[in-house]
């Protein structure tokens, strides 16, 4: 009897053991998100490494993501999508997926970052130009579309829960200032468009109440169309904690538009105002976002910084004179 026992009761011990550790480091981990976010989505990561890319630092093999910390980034950002392994996703061999998400979030909590997930709702690219819909969620009714997109968000949250790994920021959606979703809550269809968004809102604050909601738009250097979004999902009941703003020079006009916006933003609107996409132009993307009064959140994201516009490594991947701006940034504005 007693033989039997044994291994019952160790067995619990170690699940209990096992169970408690995770929820240690994910407290200490949410204690880790910073107010001042020098920020990089790394999405591509994954990817990248799986072709043999390797990132050096003083001409040593490291972890791409440590050589970023080292610098002075402190927070990443992952987009995931919902089936990326769909006729029409993002990619055959999941990348973005929620397992691959998951691998990532225990390599960003391990570098003790910041961490911010970015819903795309969508089983490719959304952004201003394509909103496309979860090719599971085409024929669902508007209704059992939001109870989707809650379970949806629901399920992925718990799941980077369960191992500790719970994201200290949630985009609802990716540059959704034309919408999301489309053609049910395309921004022509505003109510429609906040009932989605307070679906996966609720979802966010049911999993986690201190996670941070952020609404992204791409309107850097349009301040009319960044109000006429916010204003009416704030009169529609939509809640959320920062406004996430993408700036393109290409698309979103100069510095000085950058610059007009989200000083207005922040002086209009009590929600914290974070440039979370840019690539250009960094110096002074970072002088415009760490210069807003009276917000207690600020900062930026540069976007796929390993191989975009102006990558911070070269092509053998060793880091270039773009990474080096980056303890200047750090040092300038105080980020820890």
């Amino acid at each position: 009897m007693t033989k039997n026992l044994f291994p019952f009761r160790w067995k619990t011990c170690m699940v209990c053991c096992v169970f408690c550790c995770n929820m240690l480091f994910a407290f200490l981990s949410k204690g880790q998100a910073p107010e001042k976010i020098i920020g990089a989505d790394i999405s591509w990561l994954p990817q990248f490494e799986d072709q043999g890319k390797k990132y050096y630092e003083n001409d040593k093999a490291t972890d791409a993501i440590q050589i970023l910390k080292d610098k002075g980034f402190n927070y990443i950002r992952l987009r995931i999508f919902n089936n990326p392994r769909a006729d029409s996703g993002y990619s055959k061999k999941g990348y973005c997926d929620l397992e691959s998400t998951k691998k990532m979030a225990l390599r960003i909590k391990a570098a003790g970052m910041g961490f911010l997930l970015d819903f795309h709702y969508s089983d490719n690219w959304a952004d201003p130009g394509k909103q496309h819909i979860p090719s599971a969620w085409k024929k669902l009714s508007y209704k059992v579309l939001k109870d989707s997109v809650k379970a949806f968000t629901k399920m992925v949250l718990n799941q980077l829960k369960e191992q500790g790994t719970s994201p200290d920021m949630v985009q609802v959606g990716n540059e959704i200032n034309h919408g999301m979703m489309w053609p049910v809550a395309n921004v022509t269809h505003l109510d429609t468009l906040a009932g989605v968004l307070k679906a996966g809102i609720a979802a966010v604050r049911s999993e986690d109440k201190s996670a941070k909601i952020m609404l992204h738009i791409a309107c850097g250097g349009q301040n009319q169309e960044s109000r006429f979004f916010l204003d009416n999902m704030l009169s529609r009941g939509v809640k959320f904690d920062i406004i996430g703003e993408s700036y393109y020079p290409e698309w979103h006009g100069s510095i000085a538009d950058l610059k007009s916006n989200l000083n207005d933003l922040a002086l209009r609107y009590k929600q914290d105002v974070i440039v979370v996409e840019y690539s250009k132009l960094k110096l002074d993307v970072n002088d415009a976002a760490f210069n807003l009064v009276g917000k207690n959140t600020v900062g930026t994201f540069i976007w796929e910084p390993l191989g975009y516009q102006e990558a911070v490594f070269d092509k053998t991947g060793h880091p270039n004179e773009y990474l080096n701006i980056y303890p200047v940034i750090k040092a300038r504005y105080g980020v820890k």
